[in-house]
């Protein structure tokens, strides 16, 4: 929570000046929160970048070396960028840290089905006051699942001290700040942290194509908050309110393959198992009692 804090104030003055900076405002805004390091309180230091992989036995593989970079090409840049560099935190499917790897390697499918890549991972529920919920369509230039419409943002935690925090899910509540603001440029004061209401966790596996995929156990978070949106097109194609009826209707859509409609897999397995009853607890305000953080949902 201290290292949320700590941001706050440099989150917010990027913000300000997004106009000026463009694009580059995400990459500050990255940098800022990685410098955090006021969570050191809460976990030990981290002694260099692989100390938790080792202690593991050697249960991450190494980084993608020139040639994935070359196969990968065509990749945007910013793309680019996140898959190599971004390191995601490595479970079992008790939830416990085991290592880490890039991001790429996590999501490469012949390394999921071989069983080493389980990553935490978090999806945001973001609801107005009408409580309608906000969705993105995530951007054509996405790695995995480009352009498919999903909850209002879904990311990882990374392995940095800021959010590996495990108490009161303070670690995934961080990084879900960091990441509204990378995608949909929500500046942190308008999303306090301690207001993500960690409601469950899922596990689950999908494939986006023949080389890409998801194999995670994912921090399901929400929130009833009114927030000025200024969507990050290097992330998010479109970002649409939308109530029940709107909801089902879209749902609709993609089960016909109607206006080439596509939904995430993780945003419909949600749908599918959770969300209707806790949109009630959200009308109602009483979304404390829906939450359920000891089970792990197999899915």
């Amino acid at each position: 929570m201290m290292a949320a804090a700590a941001a706050r104030p440099t989150l917010a003055l990027l913000a300000s000046a997004s106009a000026s900076l463009g694009a580059g405002r995400r990459a500050w805004a990255r940098l800022a929160v990685s410098s955090s390091s006021s969570a050191g309180s809460a976990l030990p230091r981290l002694r260099g970048r692989r100390s938790v992989a080792s202690a593991a036995g050697g249960a991450v593989m190494g980084k993608a070396g020139p040639g994935a970079v070359d196969a990968d090409a065509g990749m945007n840049t910013v793309q680019r960028r996140l898959m190599f560099e971004d390191e995601c935190i490595l479970v079992d499917e008790q939830d416990n840290v085991i290592g880490h790897e890039s991001k790429y390697n996590c999501h490469l499918m012949e390394k999921i089905e071989a069983g080493h890549v389980l990553h935490r991972a978090f999806s945001v529920f973001l609801f107005n006051s009408k409580y309608e919920l906000l969705l993105q369509q995530r951007s054509a230039t996405k790695v995995t699942f480009p352009l498919v419409w999903t909850n209002t943002c879904c990311s990882h935690p990374l392995y940095r001290e800021s959010e590996l925090i495990e108490e009161n899910c303070v670690g995934v509540r961080n990084a879900a700040q960091r990441k509204l603001f990378d995608e949909l440029g929500i500046v942190a004061d308008e999303l306090p942290v301690d207001q993500f209401i960690p409601l469950g966790r899922m596990l689950y596996k999908a494939p986006s194509d023949g080389k890409w995929g998801e194999h995670e156990l994912d921090y399901l978070l929400f929130m009833v908050r009114d927030v000025k949106l200024n969507p990050n097109p290097e992330e998010v194609a479109d970002v649409k309110y939308m109530n029940r009826d709107e909801l089902k209707e879209l749902l609709r859509k993609a089960d016909a393959g109607e206006d080439g409609v596509k939904l995430s897999p993780w945003f419909r397995l949600v749908v599918d198992n959770f969300l209707m009853g806790w949109w009630d607890h959200v009308e109602q305000g009483t979304l404390h009692e829906a939450a359920d953080m000891e089970t792990i949902h197999k899915l």
